[in-house]
């Protein structure tokens, strides 16, 4: 141990640029640094100790890199928060985290006061970036702090809100190493070697998502301990993500299916217009690929194509360019340090090829869902945990991902996956984004509904709509079609790609006790 860490790269090396903002503003990791020293002396004045927690309601940059930062070296819990949520929901994770100190940009002042009010914080500990009306200015904090390391380093943790399908998100709370941070940063950093990624200065990591979830904050924050570049985007374009490639030689970054569904959409010129000669690593995980997605991409941008399935809980497996491209379709292999279960509604283990809920485990890491004891054991068989995938392995041990449990369709007693039927959908030139999902059917129980998003450009008609359906004639078989297609202008999808897809089906099932 002992050359990795951003804390011990930044001291060796400060004027590394560690990351650039969206608007191109560049921080040398020795600013960085001392920022985020400043802040732990200031917090630790208030009183914080290791084990307490802080929250963030900021953009992506350096303002929330810098609060990840200390948390990390002063052994506390960072979370950072969704900033698309309302005052009462951001209300509830400040006060479920039990933070102790909460941060608030100026572009989400709004909601996040009206959080703060309801909280129930302590006024004096809401502290803001830019101008916030009733919130401290992070300088009365840090103004005067020395800039050098605080006494007493231990590694502190993030601890991410899950989305959740049902009721309140839930903390994923891990235990602290008490180790040095460097060597807690330098431990992390085996995510990303299993993708055969190397450290060095000569790399950048280009964040495509918010920070606030779980995948863009263990990427780009490993990737900074790995001496990477961190260069940030402020929203998903395509082309601005073929620029910023272009622009800073980015070797790596973590994507999912819906950037590469649009990136494909840009006109041909547009995409040859940029060198992408730079890129090496480029991960995709969060939603089942459409096959032939995944080869538009592979024969664009070369054997760079990384996919990995996993879950904040722990436990995942990875497919490289190589081994898909010889099991096309496969999420790929249990990571060394992780095992797969695939069982049935008994929770026997299922034989080979044969679809089940998937069950995972890591060596050595566990979890609680903060404060639901409850919940952390229902989703547990053993030591294995589940988030509810089915799924079914090959012969040679690759994981085929069907879907959901939640989002299965049992119509005339038999299962129907919603991921097939949207991957057959989606590589039609005409759909732009597409959603599958069971709506009531008194004979069947249920029947298979779309929802379509057309490509930009395309008007909705039922001749569309009869051209979509006839295009599965040979690839789908009929059980599976949609029986109807209803139009929307734009899919509800969370920035990092995941679709709400209980906002569309809702409606469908009003006055309907849901019998599945």
């Amino acid at each position: 141990m002992g050359t990795l860490g951003f804390w011990r790269l930044a001291q060796a090396d400060p004027d590394w640029i560690a990351a650039v903002d969206p608007d191109g503003t560049e921080h040398r990791a020795g600013d960085l640094l001392a920022r985020a020293n400043r802040i732990v002396h200031g917090l630790r004045g208030l009183g914080l100790e290791p084990g307490d927690g802080i929250c963030g309601l900021v953009p992506n940059g350096a303002d929330g890199l810098a609060l990840y930062l200390a948390a990390l070296q002063a052994g506390w819990y960072y979370t950072p928060i969704n900033w698309h949520l309302t005052g009462p929901e951001i209300a509830y994770i400040v006060d479920d985290s039990e933070a102790k100190a909460f941060f608030v940009h100026e572009r989400h002042a709004e909601e996040g006061m009206r959080g703060a009010a309801e909280s129930g914080i302590s006024a004096d500990r809401v502290f803001a970036f830019g101008r916030v009306e009733g919130a401290r200015p992070v300088a009365e904090l840090t103004d005067g702090q020395p800039d050098d390391a605080p006494a007493g380093r231990t590694a502190g943790a993030t601890m991410h809100y899950t989305s959740g399908t049902t009721g309140r998100p839930k903390g994923v709370r891990r235990p602290l190493n008490g180790l040095d941070p460097d060597d807690a940063a330098e431990l992390m950093t085996f995510l990303l070697a299993m993708f055969g990624i190397t450290p060095g200065k000569e790399n950048a990591h280009l964040v495509t998502s918010p920070s606030y979830h779980t995948a863009v904050t263990q990427f780009g924050g490993t990737a900074l301990h790995m001496g990477h570049t961190l260069v940030y985007m402020d929203k998903w374009d395509a082309e601005e993500l073929l620029r910023l490639c272009e622009r800073y030689r980015v070797t790596n970054s973590h994507m999912v299916p819906t950037h590469f569904k649009r990136l494909l959409a840009l006109p041909e010129e547009v995409r040859n217009r940029y060198d992408l000669s730079s890129l090496k690593w480029m991960i995709h995980a969060a939603a089942p690929c459409p096959v032939p997605v995944k080869w538009a991409m592979l024969q664009w941008w070369g054997d760079c194509v990384y996919e990995y399935y996993a879950a904040t809980e722990g436990g995942g497996t990875i497919a490289t360019p190589e081994a898909w491209k010889k099991h096309p379709g496969t999420v790929g292999t249990a990571w060394p340090i992780s095992e797969l279960l695939i069982v049935d509604d008994d929770l026997e283990p299922v034989p080979t090829g044969t679809p089940g809920t998937i069950y995972m485990k890591m060596a050595g890491v566990s979890f609680e869902y903060k404060g639901d004891r409850a919940k952390t054991e229902a989703n547990r068989l053993k030591d294995h945990f589940t988030v509810g995938d089915i799924g079914y392995l090959d012969e040679e041990g690759f994981l085929y991902l069907c879907d959901r449990k939640a989002d299965m369709i049992i119509s005339g007693g038999a299962n129907i996956y919603p991921a097939e039927i949207e991957n057959e959908l989606m590589v039609h030139p005409k759909v732009g984004d597409v959603a599958v999902f069971g709506i009531p059917d008194e004979e069947w129980g249920e029947q298979i509904k779309a929802v379509i998003e057309p490509a930009p450009g395309v008007p909705p008609s039922p001749e569309l709509a009869a051209e979509i359906l006839d295009s599965l004639k040979g690839r789908l078989s009929k059980m599976k079609w949609p029986k109807s297609i209803d139009f929307i202008e734009e899919m509800p999808r969370e920035p990092n790609g995941k679709l709400l897809k209980r906002k569309l089906r809702a409606p469908y099932w009003e006055g309907h006790d849901r019998a599945i």
